[in-house]
């Protein structure tokens, strides 16, 4: 169980938002809730080495809505690996599931503290293999 009771929430709201956007016609305020949930400085490496920025990852959502119907992602092995004032590091492991087909990615993540919550400023994915 994480340090702060309600990490698990926040990494599991914004993976639910996303999955929603992607796997369904949902309304505009998904978007809006993954998109306010980004830092203004927000990057990303993919599981391909690719750094991405916040625009282009939002473009990329934003073009997605509804493009894998049911998509789904489950959060688990949460662990929160270093905290230092405003700053959260943690680790877990997300699985996308489409019908049959899913894939596996070990994610490290930086979280900024905010009034509101947690802001994500930095995402690291990598494969991870398949469970049996």
């Amino acid at each position: 169980m994480p340090e702060h009771p309600d990490l698990a929430d926040v990494i599991e709201a914004l993976h639910s938002d996303l999955a929603e956007w992607m796997g369904s016609n949902a309304p505009p305020k998904v978007f809006d809730r993954f998109a306010n949930a980004l830092h203004d400085d927000f990057s990303s490496v993919t599981t391909v080495g690719q750094v991405i920025d916040r625009d282009t990852l939002l473009a990329g959502v934003w073009s997605a809505r509804n493009a894998q119907p049911g998509f789904t992602i489950e959060i688990s092995d949460i662990e929160e690996v270093a905290q230092s004032g405003t700053i959260l590091t943690v680790r877990f492991t997300a699985e996308n599931r489409q019908g049959a087909a899913s894939s596996r990615r070990l994610v490290t993540a930086i979280l900024l503290s905010a009034d509101h919550g947690y802001l994500w400023r930095l995402v690291h994915e990598t494969t991870a293999p398949a469970t049996e």
